[in-house]
């Protein structure tokens, strides 16, 4: 059992019934006191802050809300972008509101042919902006950035001690298929990660916003750098409402991997993302702690210490113990639409513990009268089932493919693009 445990957290761990297991998870409606949730109403204002709380206190830390100071300023306009098929622009987003502080910049491409207001889908980047395509017009990077030989994603000679350079350009486009997001009528809104927030250990919490929020540091629930992601990804919309040609009410959130789980704590927290797409996220993202499978814990707060908030660690080798589970941070996103995405190969994300937490969060989905994940049991590869909440696994291992791509838009396609 947990030691130090919350009475209340001993009521929760209770089975599912739609979940076979060896160990149960715990029931995304049960309240704090014991009760059960009996009303929608019920679920939006006592057990919804209830869960937002447990995840900020104990998993991801507090967050700070949006800055006072914080200014915009679109640095980069060309209407004819990318052939004529696009207007991209690039917006510098100063946190702290001073030139000299900490800044984002965002790259936006909005598609020519579609008028009036477009819905956009906005995801943060692994390696800077110039990494999306090869425009020569995009602001290159002037953040840490990931290099090292053997990476087993990208070939990233281009990166200079530490630094993105010119032959960088276009780095990671094939993640990026800028075209057919553009040709379905969609934006695409993108930054990097390390202008928010550290993922290099031994500069974590010194670069980005932290350093402008000292009191989230040095505490149990403390800041941490996913949730740091995540709140970048609220700045992003942030500026998009103030943008006339992006529909800030038809906004989908992306992410993969480490940045798959900022995007699945961004849509939990932040209800103006209208849409979630959680690709292969695995442990703190999708996948139930609770299988005891792939990636656990302790690897989490050993091997990346920064992610998560200090009180997290107290549940290393307590997975199958857990007073909490992924699928309800999935079920904080309830009723908007969330789709869940798996690799085969991707034994890491523990596929079938994906899957499993999407399942799991049909419940609440299903409790506020929407469809949720409409089958019962784990798909074949290649078969992407769309309800409320979407799911498909594919061949081939961690990556992001042509393939996952289809099956967002038509997600996108079917709950937030106009007819």
């Amino acid at each position: 059992m947990l030691k130090k445990a919350p009475l209340y957290s001993l009521f929760c761990l209770v089975t599912l019934p739609m979940l076979a297991q060896k160990h149960p998870v715990p029931d995304p409606l049960m309240l704090n006191n014991g009760g059960r949730v009996t009303s929608a109403k019920e679920w939006q204002t006592q057990r919804r802050p209830e869960l937002l709380e447990r995840f900020a206190s104990e998993m991801y830390g507090h967050s700070p809300g949006k800055p006072a100071a914080m200014t915009f300023k679109v640095f980069d306009t060309d209407a004819k972008a990318l052939g004529g098929k696009a207007t991209r622009k690039q917006v510098a987003i100063y946190f702290n509101g001073k030139p000299d502080g900490p800044r984002m910049d965002v790259l936006i491409y909005s598609p020519n042919q579609v008028k009036g207001p477009v819905p956009a889908i906005v995801s943060l980047n692994f390696w800077g902006n110039q990494s999306v395509n090869s425009d020569p017009a995009i602001r290159i990077s002037t953040s840490w950035i990931e290099s090292g030989k053997g990476n087993p994603y990208i070939d990233v000679s281009c990166v200079v001690n530490h630094q993105a350079t010119e032959a960088c350009r276009g780095l990671n486009a094939r993640q990026w298929p800028v075209d057919s997001i553009l040709s379905r009528g969609y934006a695409l809104v993108t930054a990097y990660r390390e202008d928010i927030a550290s993922d290099e250990p031994s500069t974590k919490f010194t670069t980005g916003v932290h350093p402008l929020y000292p009191e989230f540091q040095n505490r149990g629930d403390n800041f941490g750098t996913v949730a740091a992601w995540a709140w970048g990804l609220s700045r992003i919309m942030d500026y998009l409402q103030t943008d006339k040609a992006i529909d800030a009410k038809r906004v989908a959130v992306f992410g993969w991997s480490r940045l798959g789980k900022a995007a699945l704590w961004a849509g939990a927290t932040d209800k103006r993302f209208a849409l979630v797409i959680s690709h292969e996220s695995g442990a703190g993202g999708a996948k139930l702690f609770h299988r005891g499978v792939g990636e656990n814990i302790r690897r989490l707060c050993t091997v990346f210490p920064h992610w998560f908030a200090g009180n997290f660690k107290k549940y290393m080798d307590q997975d199958t113990l857990l007073p909490f589970d992924q699928h309800m941070v999935i079920s904080l996103i309830a009723p908007r639409p969330v789709y869940v995405a798996s690799a085969e190969q991707d034994k890491g994300s523990d596929p079938e513990g994906e899957f499993e937490g999407a399942k799991a969060a049909s419940e609440v989905y299903k409790f506020l009268g929407t469809t949720g994940l409409p089958i019962a049991d784990m798909p074949p590869l290649n078969q992407s089932v769309q309800g409320q909440i979407g799911y498909h696994i594919r061949p081939g291992g961690h990556d992001v493919t042509d393939y996952d791509w289809a099956q967002y838009l038509r997600f996108m396609d079917n709950h937030i693009k106009k007819k």
